[in-house]
């Protein structure tokens, strides 16, 4: 190996290892592994930010910012409005919000439909009286899956298509992806609606109905002159028990207090801790006249507009909140936004509420002033688990939006307008209509996702220049040497499939798409079905809620443990192999 392919390959893998260990967020990672490159001289100066520029890097900006204004213009609810049934049967209803995201994610970001379809789902499993983890993980997918069908679904099929332009001349079309994605596709919401949704697991520890999803840890404060000061914490149990809440502690001078609290005097300014459903809390709060804040903060709410009322968001790991604190972010003084409580997948919270740190996944509930939920909501980079008010839900804006989308569509897939351009007019068209406003164009773009594909494209480049896809391909070839052409690219999808289950999906298609090219032309066959091998098996990421951000978002809300995503995840991942072997040497033959 040449120097410039040891540096280069030490720092992939020190990449790798920092996304395994999770210490610091991937973006961070990898745009510190591209300026490492740049000062060690594998990646040229004047080639250090080309991948900001690059047509992959700004389609995918571009697709959330479109999604965005498909629901923004009530075209989406339009659609979910229309389908959606609480009173089917349980595997009825998978099959059709599958059917339903997945269709959405083929035309949109797929992390966006998921974002759209999850509160609508949480809100069908309240109304059927059942948990949402047995559906939400089924929708997770079924999102997913339907990515795989066009270019634009999903990130590593717009990678892919730009790796092709660079290599062989011409990008993928719009739909070239659909022979193989979409079938497999639909054999994998075929099995997901028939027989994944009852592998998963429901565990007695787990949130297992819909009540205790909503159950957090929350804080109420006695205020002065309260009929409950001087009485002991024990004495406050009848009235508990009656809202159906419990009482676990006291805060007193910021410090919590440990042990048996029953026999502590309840004081002024004393923080009870809570664990209760929102309404719950809400009961008990009006029944014995504590407040969710200290006097100061709660006339600075009640100033702040006309009247209050309740939230709860879930925290994706692009939330600002992530590794913060409510206090640190400015939650009250910014937003005159007052957390009430957290839901953390029934682990407790230890620390004052204001002062724990939030993690991917947590369920928050928020105190807001009235009409300002979706705005905190989208401050925090959060997503509304209640029925969410779109901003601009406007009628006629509805087949505008819907036809500018399907034209850019149509004109992008035959061919007369490059795809960025088209998507770019699109975004012109919303704003110039109203659909969205300046500041949400640049809301929507999921800014870490850009900065690791600005970073890694450089870099995988470096590597592929160098010599060192090369290697990788030849180290696969030899493994596989002998063996039929299937079977090759069996081994391609499977190595793919195992790294997006614990990397980003998009770091692994730049990766793995240049390996798929060396590795046809030391067969000496069509780099195309190698190539379509790669956004396939990047794309299906079951195993774990690291490996795909929809599955990192259900995490909360379904109330899963790490280890419940395989059950259902590894028969999908066998059935996708299966099922795209032979359709990618019948559409894509070698």
């Amino acid at each position: 190996m040449t120097t410039d392919q040891i540096i280069l390959f030490t720092l992939f893998i020190i990449f790798f290892g920092m996304l395994l260990w999770g210490k610091f967020r991937y973006d961070v990672v990898a745009f510190t592994a591209l300026m490492v490159g740049v000062v060690l001289g594998v990646v040229p100066t004047d080639a250090a930010f080309s991948g900001f520029g690059h047509p992959a890097t700004l389609v995918v900006a571009l697709v959330l910012i479109v999604s965005a204004g498909l629901v923004r213009s009530g075209a989406v609810f339009l659609i979910t409005r229309t389908l959606v049934d609480a009173s089917r049967s349980l595997g009825m209803h998978i099959a059709m919000m599958g059917a339903i995201g997945a269709v959405l994610s083929a035309f949109m970001n797929n992390v966006a439909a998921l974002a759209l379809l999850m509160p609508v789902e949480i809100q069908t499993a309240r109304k059927a009286g059942r948990s949402p983890g047995l559906s939400l993980m089924p929708l997770s997918f079924a999102t997913i899956l339907g990515g795989m069908a066009t270019l634009i679904g999903t990130p590593p099929n717009i990678i892919i298509s730009a790796i092709r332009e660079d290599a062989l001349g011409e990008p993928y079309r719009m739909f070239d992806f659909a022979p193989v994605g979409a079938t497999a596709a639909v054999a994998g919401l075929i099995f997901v609606a028939l027989v994944g949704w009852r592998l998963i697991p429901v565990r007695e520890d787990a949130i297992a109905n819909i009540e205790n999803l909503s159950e957090y840890m929350a804080e109420l404060t006695v205020p002065k002159g309260n009929k409950a000061i001087g009485k002991r914490v024990g004495e406050l149990a009848e009235a508990a028990e009656k809202a159906d809440v419990a009482i676990l502690g006291v805060i007193r001078d910021g410090k919590r207090r440990y042990g048996p609290v029953r026999n502590a005097v309840v004081q002024a300014g004393d923080i009870l801790v809570i664990e209760a459903t929102p309404d719950a809390l809400d009961e008990f709060r009006a029944a014995m006249k504590f407040t969710v804040a200290d006097e100061a903060r709660e006339e600075r709410l009640n100033a702040a507009g006309d009247g209050v009322e309740i939230i709860e968001v879930v925290v994706p790991d692009t939330s600002r909140l992530v590794g913060k604190t409510a206090l640190s972010v400015g939650l009250e003084s910014r937003q005159n936004t007052v957390l009430l409580g957290i839901s953390r997948r029934g682990k407790r919270i230890t620390q004052q509420l204001r002062k724990t740190q939030i993690q991917t996944g947590d369920i928050l509930l928020l105190l807001v002033p009235r009409d300002t939920g979706a705005d905190v909501t989208e401050w925090l980079g959060s997503l509304s688990l209640a029925p969410r008010g779109l901003k601009v839900t406007v009628d006629k804006m509805v087949w505008l939006a819907i036809g500018v989308f399907a034209a850019a569509v149509a004109a992008a897939s035959f061919g007369l307008v490059y795809l960025p351009i088209a998507l770019g007019l699109v975004v012109i068209v919303y704003v110039l209509t109203g659909i969205l406003t300046l500041t949400e164009l640049y809301s929507h773009v999921n800014w870490p996702v850009v900065v690791l594909l600005g970073s890694m494209i450089p870099l995988g480049s470096a590597l592929e220049t160098s010599g060192g896809t090369q290697l990788i391909a030849a180290g696969l070839v030899n493994v596989t040497e002998g063996l039929p052409a299937w079977a090759i690219l069996t081994a391609l999808m499977l190595v793919t499939m195992t790294l997006s289950d614990v990397l980003n999906n998009t770091a692994t298609t730049i990766v793995a798409a240049p390996v798929g090219i060396q590795m046809a032309q030391t067969l000496g066959v069509s780099p195309e079905p190698f190539l379509m091998a790669v956004a396939v098996a990047a794309s299906c990421a079951f195993l774990t809620p690291i490996g795909h951000k929809n599955n990192t978002l259900i995490l909360g809300p379904g109330g899963y443990a790490f280890g419940d995503y395989w059950r259902m995840g590894l028969p999908l991942e066998i059935i996708i192999v299966a099922v795209s072997i032979p359709a990618l040497l019948i559409f894509w033959p070698l």
